[in-house]
Parts: C-alpha cells; sequence; structure tokens
C-alpha cells in the first residue's frame, strides 16, 4: 500500500509550532470568552447576572431580557434610524470612493499626481471638530440626518486602497480593447470593471457599513431630536449614562414595572447582543473576498 511521504519537522519547527498554538489559543480565549459571556448573560435571569453567578453558561435560561428591550420604544426608533444611515450612507460612500478611485486610477488623468498629493495631505492633517463643526452648522445640516451621513461619506484610505486596486487589476490593454469596440470611460467603468472588482466592492461595503452602524459621535453632536437618535447613541446612555427611560415603556404593566427596574444590566446585555447581530449577519456573505480585496488593494506600485 502507497505510504505518502511526509516532512520530518525538528525539534525547534515543533516547540514553535506549540508556542504558535498556546499564543493564538490565549488570544482566541481572549477575544471569545467576553462575547460569550455577554451572551449568556443575557440569556440568564435578572437574579443570576446581579448575584454574579453567570460565569461561563447561562443560568436559569430565560428571554426576558430580550422582551423588555423590544418593549422599550426608544429602541425601535433607534433601529429604524440606524438602519437608514447604514444604508443611505453606504450606498453615497461606496458611489463616491468609486467615482474618486477609479480616475486616479488611470495613469492618463491630467493632474494625477496632484489630486493624489491633494488627498494625501487631507488624509494627514485636518481642521479639528470645532472647524468641521462650524462647516457643518454653515451648511444648515445640524440636527438632520444628513449631518450624519455627509460629512462621513468619503474616506480617504478607502480611495487609496480602490485606486490601487483598480491600478493592479484592470490592466490598460483591457481598456484599449474596449476603446476599439466603441466603449467610453463611464460604460467601462459600470459594463466592465465593477463586475469584475467584487473582492474591493464587497470591502468598501463592509468597511462603510460597519462604520455607520457602530458610529455615535457624530450623532452626539450634531443631533438634537431624539427621534434622530441612531440605535448606538441610544445604547451609550444605557450603558455609559445608566439612563433608562422607564416612563416610554406605557405598554407593561405597572404591577411588572418595578421587576423591570431591577433587571437594567440584564437589559445591557441584552441590548448589546442585539446590536451586534445585524453586522455578524453580514459579515459571513462577505468575509470570502475580504481578504483578497485588502491584500490586492494594499499592494504598493
Amino acid at each position: 500500500m502507497y505510504k505518502a511521504a511526509t516532512i520530518r519537522e525538528s525539534g525547534q519547527d515543533r516547540i514553535f509550532l506549540l508556542c504558535v498554538y498556546i499564543f493564538l489559543s490565549i488570544i482566541l480565549v481572549l477575544v471569545f470568552y467576553p462575547l460569550l459571556y455577554i451572551l449568556s448573560s443575557s440569556l440568564s435571569s435578572a437574579a443570576a447576572v446581579q448575584g454574579g453567578k453567570v460565569w461561563l453558561w447561562p443560568v436559569d435560561p430565560t428571554l426576558d431580557g430580550y422582551i423588555g428591550v423590544f418593549k422599550y420604544n426608544e429602541v425601535w426608533t433607534g433601529f429604524l434610524n440606524s438602519f437608514i444611515y447604514t444604508v443611505s450612507g453606504t450606498v453615497l460612500s461606496v458611489s463616491l470612493t468609486i467615482m474618486m478611485a477609479y480616475p486616479l486610477s488611470r495613469k492618463e488623468m491630467f493632474g494625477r499626481s496632484v489630486w493624489i498629493w491633494a488627498i494625501l495631505i487631507a488624509m494627514l492633517f485636518n481642521g479639528g471638530l470645532i472647524p468641521f463643526y462650524l462647516v457643518v452648522k454653515d451648511l444648515g445640516m445640524l440636527n438632520t440626518r444628513s449631518a450624519i451621513i455627509v460629512p462621513t461619506a468619503l474616506n480617504v484610505f478607502s480611495v487609496i486602497v480602490a485606486k490601487t486596486f483598480f491600478q493592479t487589476s484592470m490592466p490598460k490593454e483591457l481598456y484599449e480593447a474596449a476603446q476599439l469596440d466603441g466603449c467610453g470611460d463611464f460604460r467601462f467603468l459600470t459594463r466592465i470593471v465593477l463586475p469584475l472588482s467584487t473582492p474591493i466592492l464587497a470591502v468598501l461595503v463592509l468597511w462603510s457599513a460597519v462604520g455607520q452602524w457602530n458610529a455615535y459621535f457624530n450623532a452626539l453632536i450634531y443631533l438634537n431630536s431624539r427621534t434622530m437618535y441612531p440605535l448606538q447613541l441610544v445604547l451609550r446612555e444605557i450603558l455609559v449614562e445608566n439612563q433608562i427611560s422607564f416612563t416610554n415603556m406605557s405598554s407593561i404593566d405597572p404591577n411588572k414595572l418595578v421587576l423591570m427596574q431591577n433587571m437594567e444590566t440584564l437589559l445591557k446585555y441584552s441590548l448589546i447582543v442585539i446590536t451586534t447581530i445585524p453586522i455578524l449577519v453580514i459579515y459571513p456573505f462577505v468575509q470570502k473576498h475580504f481578504v483578497k480585496g485588502v491584500f490586492v488593494g494594499s499592494v504598493k506600485e
């Protein structure tokens, strides 16, 4: 019977691999345990969480935390606002990034080096928070949804990564062949370049969507109306400022209100899990393109 030949590892190689496995196992525990603890706490009873009985698996399993969260009216409003900001912000950000990155990837572009230096300077230096706030104010965007979407729509780092991807993946000969068939720049971009750029599009969508979903600082500065607060700002108020407006929970029976007030910690864990779910759902669909898109787009010409 044929037996495949194997390369015998030296003692030093085995010790090195053992150290690598031990190091990776420690990192895995450090990353995975907090997630498991939060999930277990959200599924445990309020008494078990407050009593410190939860350390790995749920104790006295219950869904009371999730039921309480979804009866908190501001969670639904924040969820809807975050969905609007994430979808509209991602569409605008990816569109602007492609429209800026593709021309910069073409060496025939007039003044290309000047534009590249200009965006590099814009990435390295900025006016700071107060000038940025004054610009948003003068544009009349304070306390509007556009204040959350427009100011962060274009990310220079994403432009550079996309430009490098187009530059390294789209050969000049492909454009020349398309030109011979009567294809213009816009048609070449939409019909040929974008269909062949799935990895970098997946990366841009993931970066923008995660950034918009997790953002709360701009909303904290630019928004006054609570009806426009994103979910992360609602979560921040509950976690950092320890503010839960039980007065909004009008649908809850008064006899249960006292019990709900003792469940604040349980509600926090449940809300953390709920705000994390959308990102966990999106990531598996773009993960297969993520590594290729980042590596190809990060290669220096």
